[in-house]
């Protein structure tokens, strides 16, 4: 692993935490909170539903493909050290199963976390196994994934008519309820906010794999393998699925699916290559910007929390209550909003990282995840890149 290479997925991890917020403050920012997501879907301006264009699901998928280039990481870490596989990477990912539901029941509606740990106990029982093996396990999965979103949008289009005629209440949880009314509100209905999971695990198997394949093909080299294989990346997911995604952004509420879960990871493929030829074209001392999404990579659990939490402190009633105050002002407000959060989460982290190597939560996980030692390799150099 090259250090530019490192740098790279640092700055692929800021951006994908930047992005992440760029979907979710939509839902900070709305008066009805959570529950008014679906109610806007087809039903917002020009401006804002390209503004939503710009973020959505994109960099859900490119921080999926990342935790699964670092689940390749982890393997070939414990490959080389001879520690046991999956072994103590499952206490790993009951951590964050524990950090998600934590996120969850105290902060946000739609952790990611909690999925992502599923996940990566499902697929780190895959990602030792032969390139053929990983190959089935994602047409197999992909394809259902596929089939069910389809099948899940073609009830939408059947149900269109009936949906159109009903009336919505609009909520005042999030701009006149407390606090803990709002921690009740997601115990109640933790069986419909947790519903994404079933789109989030599946999808998750296959961009894990995927991301793992992409490390391992070299995506991240500065070869010309690597350039290679980002020029293709870039073609598919930027000249294809772009194009594709902004017409689904614009087609109404029954192309949501589509528009969330099947057109953004080709997108994210192509923003992965784009970000990483940009940092490795790049010379000289970092600059701001890059300093600033290097840092919010290197504390990307906690600049994920606090963005969260920043928000609601901001937009939700029990907080400054600017949801409801400047709900005339979209969505220039709520551009405003995101960029002055990204600011906070750049300037924070890069102080903090000049005293500590890690975040804060990430120190956390430092002192809960006391890994063994590895034990000493007889017989020669382990080869990471063999496969059972």
């Amino acid at each position: 692993m090259t250090t530019r290479r490192i740098d790279a997925l640092d700055v692929l991890r800021g951006v994908a935490i930047m992005g992440t917020l760029g979907t979710n403050i939509w839902i900070f920012t709305s008066p009805a909170g959570p529950t008014g997501v679906l109610d806007a879907l087809g039903q917002t301006g020009t401006v804002e539903t390209f503004l939503r264009f710009l973020t959505n699901g994109k960099f859900l998928a490119l921080l999926t493909l990342l935790f699964g280039v670092g689940l390749e990481l982890q393997y070939r870490s414990a490959e080389r050290r001879g520690t046991p596989w999956p072994g103590w990477y499952l206490w790993r990912a009951g951590l964050l199963f524990v950090e998600g539901l934590i996120h969850y029941v105290l902060i946000f509606e739609f952790d990611v976390l909690m999925g992502y740990a599923v996940t990566s106990i499902i697929v780190a029982y895959l990602i030792g196994r032969s390139d053929r093996v990983i190959r089935v396990w994602m047409i197999t999965v992909g394809s259902v994934f596929t089939t069910l979103v389809a099948l899940v949008t073609l009830g939408m289009m059947y149900d269109q008519a009936s949906v159109d005629g009903q009336a919505v209440v609009p909520s005042t949880l999030f701009t006149e309820g407390g606090y803990l009314d709002q921690v009740a509100a997601r115990i109640d209905m933790m069986g419909i906010y947790r519903l994404e999971a079933v789109f989030i695990v599946p999808l998750g198997i296959v961009l894990f794999l995927l991301g793992a394949r992409l490390m391992r093909a070299g995506v991240f080299e500065g070869s010309d393998r690597g350039a290679t294989l980002r020029r293709k990346l870039m073609i598919v997911g930027l000249g294809v699925g772009a194009p594709l995604n902004l017409l689904t952004s614009f087609a109404g509420e029954t192309w949501s699916l589509v528009d969330r879960y099947l057109l953004p990871p080709l997108v994210a493929l192509g923003l992965l290559a784009l970000v990483t030829t940009i940092v490795h074209r790049m010379s000289g001392a970092p600059g701001l910007l890059r300093r600033g999404l290097t840092g919010i990579g290197r504390t990307a659990l906690s600049c994920y929390v606090l963005q969260n939490l920043v928000a609601s402190a901001l937009c939700y009633g029990w907080g400054l209550g600017l949801a409801g105050r400047f709900d005339g002002l979209r969505p220039w407000w709520v551009v405003a909003a995101w960029a002055g959060i990204c600011a906070l989460l750049m300037t924070l982290s890069t102080l903090w990282l000049r005293r500590f190597e890690r975040g804060p939560l990430e120190l956390v996980w430092q002192w809960a995840y006391k890994a063994p030692q590895p034990r000493p390799v007889t017989g020669g150099v382990t080869d990471v890149s063999s496969r059972r």
